[in-house]
């Protein structure tokens, strides 16, 4: 068993890191505010910093929302970086910006250490239910090291290419998810508007071509007015702002990415920041003036 430590126990981290505790792995652990008792009373053990945890542990995890909070955590005051040593290894899971990951991931090595980006999709249920999705990008060899801990916090496990390549992959699957949300969100607004019971709609469509994880999850959400995250739409934000920044960068148009990240704006400016992503279908509600019910 190995000595794992893991920064960022929120609503992805914290099953995660239950998963690693699950498997007999011994964990050193530190979050904001604090780390959860029940991960303690597992068998996890709290660590005041980040530094703490590095110092603790052969092999470090991260679940932070953005590219400041990582930089924050790997080089900051009491920082993962000021308690490596040599022959560690960094593992991101955060979904943060590709090309801050690659300088990131520089700093790392310099300190002969590996490093792994690994975003995640698949949301709070993926992550309970160990069947995440995880992007990587790193050397095949660290890769290697580290697929049979992956394992026990996903199902779809893929080695896209280097540091950074993971992190790509990451954004253009919130691209594809943002884009879902929004045509099942117009789909079961127009299905409501002209009479029919979105919920049966939406049961149809299950069984066709239509059908997808959006569809049966979220649009689910939809009908039903739950819309607790989840992932929250300000995450869903910062990753389309990473899209259409890098996208200006390379000179690429992505219009309907634009589109989605308007309607999340929308939501956010009728006090939807922390409304779970499938809450776009608001936007739409309110430019149609029809609530799907």
């Amino acid at each position: 068993m190995s000595k794992l430590g893991f920064i960022g126990l929120g609503i992805m981290g914290k099953p995660m890191a239950g998963h690693l505790i699950a498997a007999g792995h011994e964990l050193f652990l530190n979050s904001i505010p604090d780390v959860p008792a029940d991960l303690i009373e597992a068998g996890g053990t709290a660590c005041a910093t980040a530094r703490d945890v590095a110092e603790a542990a052969d092999i470090i995890f991260i679940m932070v929302p953005d590219t400041p909070h990582v930089e924050a955590v790997l080089f900051g005051e009491n920082g993962v970086a000021e308690g490596l040593s040599a022959g560690k290894i960094v593992v991101d899971h955060s979904s943060i910006s590709p090309i801050a990951t690659k300088e990131f991931a520089s700093r790392i090595n310099e300190l002969g250490c590996e490093y792994l980006d690994g975003p995640v999709s698949g949301g709070e249920i993926g992550a309970k239910n160990a069947t995440l999705s995880i992007m990587c990008g790193g050397s095949e060899e660290t890769f290697a090291t580290l697929k049979p801990l992956l394992d026990l916090m996903g199902g779809n496990i893929t080695l896209v290419g280097g540091n950074g390549d993971g992190q790509t992959c990451k954004v253009a699957n919130q691209i594809i998810v943002a884009l879902n949300i929004e045509a099942v969100g117009e789909a079961l607004l127009f299905a409501s508007k002209a009479g029919a019971d979105p919920a049966k709609v939406r049961e149809a469509l299950m069984g066709g071509f239509a059908s997808s994880k959006i569809l049966e999850i979220h649009g689910d959400r939809m009908v039903k007015r739950t819309f607790d995250p989840g992932f929250r739409i300000e995450l869903h934000q910062k990753d389309l702002n990473l899209a259409l920044s890098n996208a200006r960068q390379m000179g690429l148009s992505l219009p309907n990415t634009a589109t989605a990240q308007e309607l999340f704006n929308a939501c956010a400016a009728h006090g939807g920041s922390a409304w779970d992503h499938s809450a776009m279908v608001k936007a739409l509600e309110m430019l149609g003036n029809h609530e799907i019910a």
